[in-house]
């Protein structure tokens, strides 16, 4: 594409193929209703029990599928035809959307039904990411894989920006979740339109071969023996896991602002955006400016602080400092986030590519859905801030572990095929 070789497009090469503008707007919309989603049902859940730990059990509720289906779900995205699967998956998110606003509707003393609900999301989730992520290669040409993964994780942050803070607002306009889950069923649909369009660039007879391979014992397990080989890939995302695990407050916001903050569901829209900011500016300053050398330290450096700054935000009791801390908590976990996803795309053959993402997914489920009921559990136990606090300390502790289990990420240098997969 003659557009393509432009130097002023260079930065943003990724946007000259339709196939990748349909695919990266489908998944903002996406984002967008799923987070303002999860600031109605977090308010919404709390306002009914008025416990931390029934926080923890939405995390929960969410991960738990995930689990039990990661494996099955990866498979699936390297047997059938990934856009058709994503098809589904945005539907299924959709079908959950409405359901949550017919429990709303009937002014629920119980949230039982919103659990229920939220583990069929986890079912759609599940399947969702590793199709999600192994279809973004088949979009671009390789040359322009790297861009397009900056921005798909740009465009995802700015998703995670605009999400919350509509959900906030809505909620508060319209006195209820009901207007948010409306919204999200109608951007859900568009989502799927969008997906409609996509058209994944033809893949090779020997990828084709490999896609009708059955389900066994060996094949459904293949992704974990890959990373398991791959000790890079497996300290990154296994230091990614137990980090956020450990540091997680997004699961105890609504108890800062109600308690803490004293502010309402706007401002937990406000406290909800302000990781997805700092990621967002980060993402983009990492695509115009690549991290070219010692991505190791990088990625060690990064998480210490996001560390740092959940202690930080664990004590602060002022909102702008909270944010500011939010802010910078979103900016480190980016560089990770994009060390890690570098890593797995690119040292992962295509037809394996599922399998991986969703033993990927596993982590990064154990990471966001499990830290949030660790959260929540820990906060009951302990209280909110001392939960958040020891949190912090807790992702320090990691750092140094991992930094001396795995001397391979250490010394990792370049994000290049020639050093992730010597020949």
């Amino acid at each position: 594409m003659l557009a393509s070789q432009d130097p002023r497009l260079a930065g943003r090469v990724a946007f000259t193929y339709p196939n990748f503008v349909s695919y990266t707007l489908a998944r903002f919309f996406i984002v967008v209703a799923l987070e303002m989603q999860s600031v109605a049902v977090g308010w919404q859940v709390y306002e009914i029990t008025k416990r931390p730990i029934d926080l923890g059990y939405v995390g929960l509720a969410q991960f738990l599928p995930g689990f039990v289906l990661f494996l099955f779900a990866g498979h699936a995205a390297d047997v059938f035809d990934r856009r058709k699967l994503l098809i589904w998956c945005y539907g299924g998110f959709g079908l959950c959307s409405a359901l949550l606003l017919a429990i709303s509707w009937r002014a629920p003393q119980s949230v039982h039904s919103i659990y229920v609900v939220l583990v069929l999301l986890g079912v759609f989730r599940s399947f969702n990411f590793p199709v999600s992520r192994a279809l973004l290669p088949q979009l671009v040409p390789e040359e322009h894989f790297s861009n397009a993964v900056a921005w798909n994780a740009s465009t995802f942050q700015i998703a995670t920006i605009a999400g919350p803070a509509i959900g906030g607002i809505a909620y508060a306009l319209f006195r209820g979740p009901e207007a948010v889950y409306g919204i999200a069923v109608i951007v859900s649909i568009l989502s799927t339109i969008l997906t409609l369009r996509i058209r994944p660039l033809p893949t090779s007879p020997e990828k084709q071969l490999v896609e009708k391979e059955p389900i066994s014992l060996r094949t459904v397990l293949a992704g974990f023996h890959f990373i398991w080989e791959k000790k890079l890939i497996l300290g990154s995302i296994s230091l990614d896991m137990f980090a956020v695990l450990l540091g997680g407050a997004v699961a105890l916001l609504p108890v800062y602002a109600r308690t803490i903050l004293h502010t309402g569901p706007w401002g937990l829209g406000l406290l909800r955006s302000a990781p997805g900011v700092g990621a967002a500016l980060m993402a983009i300053m990492v695509a115009h400016r690549p991290i070219r050398r010692r991505a190791g330290l990088t990625m060690l450096f990064f998480v210490a602080a996001f560390g740092a700054f959940t202690i930080v935000f664990g004590v602060s009791r002022n909102l702008i400092l909270s944010l500011v801390a939010l802010f910078l908590i979103g900016a480190s976990d980016m560089v990770s986030v994009i060390i890690r996803a570098t890593l797995v795309q690119v040292a992962t053959p295509d037809e394996m590519r599922g399998r991986v993402n969703a033993v990927d997914m596993l982590f990064i489920g154990v990471s966001n859905e499990l830290g949030e009921f660790e959260s929540g559990l820990t906060a009951q136990w302990f209280g909110t801030v001392p939960a958040v606090v020891l949190g912090g300390v807790g992702t320090l502790l990691v750092i140094a572990t991992w930094a001396w289990l795995f001397p391979e990420l250490r010394s990792a240098d370049q994000l290049t095929v020639a050093e992730l997969v010597p020949k």
